[in-house]
C-alpha cells in the first residue's frame, strides 16, 4: 500500500522505494507509542502521501535529468508529462490541502474516510477539496490549454 501510494504520487519507482523506506523507518521510531500501532493503516497511508510530496518538493529544488529516454508512445509521454505537471502543482499547495487531495483523488478515499482519518469535519474536507481543485485547475491551465 505504501509503495503503491508513493508510486502514484511520484510516478517513479525509485522515488517510491525511497518513500517506502522513509515511512517504515518513521514507523519503527514510533513503535514505542501504543496508540500509533492501533492506527497503523491510516498512519502508513498519510505518511506515504506526505513523504511522496516531500520527494516531489525536493526534486524541484534539485532537478535531475533522466539518463536514458525510454521509447514509448506519444500517449505515454503525455501521461508522464501530465503527472509531472500535477506533481509540481501539488508540491506548491499547503501540506494539508495536498494531503487531502492525494487521499481523495490518488488513493480514492471518500470525504468521510478522510475526515475520520485526519480528525476533521467532512465539510472541511469537502471545502478543501473544492478549493484545491480550483487552485490546481488554475495552475494547470497552461498545460491543459496546450492540449485542447
Amino acid at each position: 500500500m505504501v509503495f503503491r501510494t508513493a508510486y502514484r504520487i511520484t510516478g517513479n519507482a525509485a522515488d517510491a522505494e525511497d518513500v517506502l523506506q522513509t515511512v517504515f523507518l518513521r514507523l519503527l521510531r514510533r513503535t514505542s507509542d501504543s496508540d500509533a500501532m492501533e492506527k497503523e493503516g491510516s498512519y502508513l497511508r498519510r505518511a506515504a502521501v506526505n513523504a511522496s510530496l516531500d520527494v516531489i518538493r525536493s526534486r524541484q529544488a534539485n532537478p535531475t535529468v533522466e539518463l536514458v529516454e525510454m521509447p514509448g508512445s506519444e500517449t505515454q509521454g503525455e501521461t508522464t508529462e501530465l503527472r509531472q505537471a500535477l506533481g509540481r502543482a501539488l508540491s506548491g499547495l499547503q501540506p494539508r490541502a495536498a494531503e487531502i487531495f492525494a487521499l481523495r483523488f490518488i488513493e480514492g478515499l471518500s470525504n468521510l474516510e478522510i475526515a475520520r482519518m485526519l480528525g476533521i469535519s467532512q465539510v472541511l474536507v469537502a471545502v478543501t477539496v473544492f478549493r484545491t481543485r480550483q487552485q490546481l485547475r488554475k495552475e494547470l491551465t497552461t498545460y491543459l490549454g496546450d492540449r485542447s
